[in-house]
């Protein structure tokens, strides 16, 4: 009985401790907390008074001062910035703060002039000078890069005039990455000279006298140019090469002048490379230039005198990043002999399309192990499903990554990596006609079911049904190259060449899948019946009876195409062939059909795996 009080006591007085101390914290939090406060209230009271400029040079201090960590301080350049972009530029001094904040987020140096009057933002081999007006204005931006006097650059102009702080942020990176290599000031001399020699040889290569393709001399240029449609280095801007242009951007141009997007484009300049590679230090095409039988010229070898080993490459900086498949950025690293920096265990290719060409970064997405479905409308209000087959494009051949910028190191690459770029474009242009941000929802009934399937390197299928049939069609769809789309119609008891010729047409002017089936479903249904006229698509009936909130669903989806530049009809017309292409929305008629003798190995061409999809329409009325 003696322990057992003995227990009970101690129990007690355990418990009566730990009460104790839980106590004691709480009332330490307490002060704690109310020091805070006080220590805030006493803050405020002390800078309430006190001008925003007095603050800003509060954080410059803690910015400047020394600290023994080399961790950034980004919660203190984190608080300037949200500081400067609260207030107006309207003084001399915040237009002075704000370019020193620039500076410091661009890695280089800024001070002011002893008359205040201009700001200068400096690197090793160049720097800008701002010269300043009361009230913050500027009167001229300046850029002296090496070795050239100080020229006025009207682009960072304009952008300071309208406040334009990111956009300048971006230009005045884009005139650092010319510079962009570790080293001494000889090293990056050595660098710079390379790099202007390189854009020399690639203006020679673009000069080069060269047959027409496209009627369009702007169009050629880029779709077929050597080096595709060059803008040399101006005003501080590295030199540009537009190299791919898609046929809707082009028809966006002709009928909506300023409105398209630019297209595929990349800025040559230079990289860091933690390997020496031998660049050259003089033009490698002599003059006159000697042409091969490919029509490229043909280069002098780089030997110690016109050459020097370097430890940088040249870089294509693309815009915007390109997705791109393993296999043709592992033949991008044998042209080049450079290992590609990119990580190759990357995602299914159309998944990455969806990442870098979808604008709303909330829209839903299927999770993983789930098929995708995109909903896709055509201008005459008809709806299309694309399907996307979660485990079929997982197989390693369609598996890619998002690639920023392919190195290189000779100006005889520069001809064969724009073509791979080229014929990944138009993959991605052709998978990218069946992607939206719009996924498949309950309650919005399709006019039409398709899967898309990937078959070899560069070939995939698109499954569907015909117009007033039950019967099913595949139409298989390679694209050799970035100028030639070759497709093959596979029906069960048909095979008609001419329609599959017609098909090639088709996609090769507009690069739409959804516009290329609807053309071989009305062309199919023609020649199944023509004097029958084809029935009014279902999606109209259905929105015109549905309940509202089907209606706003429907009318929510963007149209393909803008209605207004490409109507359902020019697809069907019949009229003379327009020359080979890509941005040519009219297709000639198909020639006459003549009696097929080709042998048939498989009289139902049809792969067995399409029986499976028969229960599409009755899912499309349940969906």
């Amino acid at each position: 009985m003696f322990y057992i009080d003995s227990d009970r006591k101690g129990t007690a007085s355990s418990a009566r401790e730990i009460r104790r101390k839980q106590q004691s914290k709480q009332v330490a939090e307490m002060d704690s907390e109310s020091n805070v406060r006080k220590k805030m209230s006493d803050l405020y009271a002390k800078y309430s008074e006190k001008p925003w400029s007095e603050t800003f040079q509060l954080v410059r201090r803690c910015m400047d001062k020394s600290r023994t960590d080399t961790k950034p301080r980004e919660t203190i350049m984190k608080c300037m910035q949200k500081l400067q972009e609260a207030l107006n530029v309207s003084s001399v001094n915040a237009m002075v703060t704000r370019l020193e904040m620039i500076a410091k987020q661009r890695g280089l140096g800024s001070h002011q002039s002893p008359t205040e009057t201009a700001c200068y933002l400096t690197a090793d081999l160049f720097y800008l000078e701002v010269l300043l007006l009361p009230g913050g204005g500027v009167e001229d931006v300046k850029v002296a890069q090496h070795g050239d006097a100080p020229e006025s650059n009207v682009s960072l102009l304009q952008l300071l005039r309208m406040k334009k702080f990111e956009e300048f942020s971006v230009q005045l990176d884009d005139l650092a990455s010319l510079y962009n290599v570790p080293g001494d000031s000889d090293t990056k001399i050595k660098v710079y000279m390379s790099l202007q020699h390189l854009q020399k040889d690639l203006l020679k290569i673009s000069n080069l006298p060269r047959h027409l393709i496209e009627s369009d001399v702007h169009v050629d240029m880029v779709l077929n140019g050597r080096i595709g449609s060059i803008m040399s280095c101006r005003e501080g801007h590295p030199m540009s090469i537009q190299y791919y242009t898609s046929p809707s951007d082009v028809l966006m141009e002709k009928f909506c002048p300023g409105e398209s997007s630019r297209g595929q484009a990349a800025m040559v300049v230079v990289g860091a490379s933690g390997t020496t590679h031998r660049l050259q230090m003089e033009s490698l095409i002599p003059t006159p230039p000697q042409v091969d039988s490919v029509g490229l010229p043909v280069f002098r070898p780089l030997s110690e005198t016109s050459s020097e080993l370097l430890p940088a490459f040249f870089l294509l900086k693309l815009q915007p990043p390109l997705p791109t498949l393993n296999s043709f950025i592992h033949k991008m690293s044998q042209i080049t002999d450079v290992t590609p920096e990119t990580d190759l265990q990357g995602e299914p290719l159309f998944q990455l399309i969806k990442q870098a060409g979808l604008e709303e970064k909330n829209c839903k997405t299927s999770g993983d192990g789930k098929d995708v479905h995109f909903l896709k409308t055509l201008p005459d209000a008809e709806l299309h499903n694309y399907v996307f087959g979660d485990a079929e494009w997982k197989c390693d051949s369609w598996k890619g990554a998002i690639i920023h910028t392919v190195p290189f190191t000779h100006p005889a690459h520069v001809p064969a990596l724009l073509e791979l770029l080229r014929h990944q474009s138009v993959i991605n242009v052709l998978l990218a006609s069946c992607i939206s941000s719009h996924e498949h929802q309950p309650g919005i009934a399709s006019d039409l079911n398709c899967e898309i399937l990937p078959e070899s390197d560069c070939s995939f299928s698109v499954a569907f049904s015909l117009l007033d049939s039950d019967s099913l069609a595949v139409l298989m769809i390679s694209v050799v190259d970035c100028r030639q789309v070759h497709c093959r119609l596979l029906m069960a008891g048909l095979l008609d060449h001419s329609l599959d010729n017609y098909a090639s047409r088709v996609l090769t002017r507009c690069l739409s899948i959804p516009i290329t089936i609807r053309a071989i479903r009305k062309r199919m249904a023609s020649m199944r019946s023509p004097a029958c006229l084809i029935s009014e698509p279902a999606s109209v009936l259905k929105v015109e009876s549905s309940p509202s909130t089907t209606h706003h669903a429907v009318d929510s989806i963007p149209a393909t195409i803008p209605t207004a530049l490409l109507s359902p009809e020019p697809m069907e017309e019949d009229g003379l062939l327009s020359p080979p292409g890509h941005y040519v929305m009219s297709v000639a008629a198909a020639p006459a059909v003549d009696i097929n003798t080709d042998a048939v190995a498989n009289p139902s061409p049809v792969p067995l795996w399409m029986s499976i999809h028969t229960g599409w329409p009755a899912a499309s009325q349940q969906s």
